[in-house]
């Protein structure tokens, strides 16, 4: 038997009048149920019938794009690397390795040595330094990025919590306890803390005159003031705050004992706020001193011969280690560091380069009539 019905009625899936069919009841009666479907809800996210938007790539959009990048890209590409190349920058490798040099005598010492090695490296700068400079440590080899040793701290002991002061995380171990008593700071980070000593002079007609290293404002503010405090309590008796504990297995002092000023001493030394702050690749450089420039007249450190003063204690050879002293200025875009502007002028100069061919290629093959003859 024929049927017909409308076709909105099949798209919703049955007819709207009730059909007999052969050997069955009618499909509007009692006994039959609805009819399954596996049509979509008629929505506009299950119909596709979403508004959409595809970018056309002609040449009147993506030439003038290329161009229009390189143009940016160039610039200021070139700006930041000429002021990265304006930053005076002097490095000084006091390792030792080499049998000439003054520290090759200390190459071998040990954490505990007493009294410590002692070097002094001569030195010439050959520009002045104008502007404030920055004097840095620098480290090569030493993974300060490995998991464990970045897991190797108790942060609520650092923030002068009591009972972790006397109760460390696990995640210290094995830097935890020693002989029975907690470790403060607790950690493997704080027990490889940077421990050498150096101090720069000038040398004028033989005579040796100290430049002023400022140890403050070396920290983040942050850091100084949020991350790090020392245990609650009198403040200006550290000894009695600390007692109960012992000082990390390397160190040769207590935490109590790393500065004479109670505002720069215990967990609120900027030394080691530093040096806790990680770093992320295996070479680094950690801020140590500041040297402020006093005279606008006069640059912060003259051309000229220098010396620095070393007291050689962060054994490194043991690892296949480097260190090194970093004398820098700063401009707005920080340290020196010529990637940014290559960087930038490389990926300017590929768009400027990839705009002139494609200008070509279009200006060449762009005319031709596209549409092809079909054969009969």
């Amino acid at each position: 038997m024929a049927v017909n019905y409308s076709a909105k009625e099949e798209a919703d899936g049955h007819p709207s009048g009730a059909v007999g069919m052969p050997g069955g009841g009618g499909g509007g009666g009692s006994g039959g149920g609805a009819v399954k479907t596996r049509k979509p809800d008629n929505t506009a996210f299950k119909q596709q019938r979403l508004p959409a938007w595809q970018p056309i790539l002609t040449a009147g959009t993506v030439l003038p794009a290329f161009f229009i990048i390189g143009l940016i890209f160039i610039p200021i590409g070139i700006g930041i690397f000429v002021t990265s190349n304006n930053i005076r920058e002097y490095e000084i490798d006091y390792t030792g390795t080499e049998p000439s040099s003054p520290c090759n005598k200390c190459l071998n010492v040990s954490w505990d040595s007493t009294p410590p090695c002692t070097c002094t490296i001569n030195f010439t700068l050959e520009h002045s330094f104008e502007s404030n400079v920055f004097m840095y440590y620098g480290l090569s080899n030493f993974y300060q990025n490995h998991r464990r040793y970045v897991k190797s701290r108790d942060d609520s002991q650092l923030n002068g919590d009591n009972s972790s002061l006397l109760n460390p995380s696990k995640e210290c171990e094995p830097y935890r306890t020693n002989e029975d008593k907690p470790i403060a700071p607790c950690g493997a980070i704080a027990n490889s803390m940077f421990n050498d000593t150096l101090e720069l002079y000038r040398i004028d007609n033989d005579t040796r005159t100290p430049i002023t290293l400022i140890k403050k404002g070396i920290a983040w503010w942050t850091d100084k003031n949020v991350k790090f405090r020392n245990p609650t309590g009198d403040g200006n008796n550290l000894t009695a705050l600390f007692q109960g504990t012992t000082k990390p297995v390397n160190w040769p002092k207590p935490v109590y004992m790393l500065d004479s000023e109670p505002d720069n001493n215990g967990f609120i030394n900027e030394d080691f706020i530093v040096w806790m702050r990680t770093a992320a690749l295996p070479t680094f450089r950690k801020l140590y001193r500041l040297i402020e420039r006093k005279n606008n007249l006069q640059p912060t450190l003259q051309a000229g011969k220098y010396s620095l003063d070393i007291a050689y204690n962060y054994p490194v050879h043991s690892f296949d280690g480097r260190k090194r002293m970093i004398l820098s200025t700063i401009s707005w875009m920080g340290g020196k560091n010529p990637f940014l502007g290559i960087a930038y002028i490389t990926v300017g100069s590929i768009c400027f380069f990839l705009g002139v061919v494609l200008l070509i290629i279009h200006h060449k093959y762009g005319n031709r009539n596209t549409s092809a003859d079909i054969p009969n």
